[in-house]
């Protein structure tokens, strides 16, 4: 799949997307999905005609974009095998980075400055819950009472998980591609009533306990790492 006259870089190119899915939505589930390989930049998916089905991630790293390229190729997203391979050309935020950015047309430089608000405010938004969360003892450690790993050690090992601080636009595929990861997945159980938590059931204990200590903490969006604990029998 990957195209031998592409060289390596910090941009991947995804396309089969499935283009029912809203616009941010797919950004959203695409920060979930590929975050876990590296420290993500940037996410582009337009919905314009030609673009549909299509999307771009830009990691920090090469090294990065290369992990995701080989490991998520023809990975079920939405029901629709990934096509990746790295862009053919670099990106804006890549670009402006090394001095090498070239000006597009007036109406791209609007659509650039108002992402670029966008990630600035997200970025700062992260920074203050990642001095929160220094502060506190880690990334859960808001969610936990008493020392850390308090929580976890309430409730004996179960095969189905709790998961909380979610944000509330969460889906229950946003979930279903996280876990499904690993291995004896079954389902994903929302809760319609309470925004922000969900259970998440394995075939057995050995295998949720498997995903719970990969995902602990795993943040969906930067304002939300995730808690997770055995669900209580």
């Amino acid at each position: 799949m990957l195209s031998a006259d592409i060289p390596p870089n910090q941009t991947i190119y995804i396309k089969n997307l499935n283009e029912k899915v809203k616009k941010e939505e797919l950004k959203r589930s695409l920060y979930a999905l590929f975050s876990q390989y590296g420290r993500i930049l940037d996410v582009v998916a337009l919905k314009t005609p030609k673009l549909r089905g299509q999307a771009w991630v830009v990691f920090g790293e090469v090294t990065a974009a290369s992990n995701a390229v080989r490991q998520m190729q023809n990975f079920p997203f939405y029901d629709k095998p990934m096509r990746i391979q790295y862009a053919k050309t670099k990106s804006d935020c890549v670009a402006k980075a090394d001095g090498t950015y070239v000006p597009r047309d007036k109406k791209k430089k609007q659509e650039e400055k108002a992402e670029r608000k966008r990630r600035d405010e997200e970025a700062q938004q992260s920074a203050a819950v990642n001095v929160t969360t220094a502060q506190n003892g880690g990334p859960t450690a808001s969610f936990r009472q008493g020392k850390p790993g308090a929580q976890e050690a309430a409730a004996a090992p179960n095969n189905i998980l709790f998961i909380q601080n979610l944000p509330h636009e969460t889906t229950s595929m946003m979930l279903h591609v996280l876990f499904q990861q690993y291995p004896g997945f079954r389902e994903v159980r929302m809760v319609e009533a309470k925004p922000g938590i969900a259970f998440v059931e394995f075939e057995d204990d050995v295998q949720s306990s498997i995903a719970m200590d990969a995902l602990q903490g795993f943040k969906i969006t930067p304002q939300n790492p995730m808690s997770i604990t055995y669900a209580k029998k």
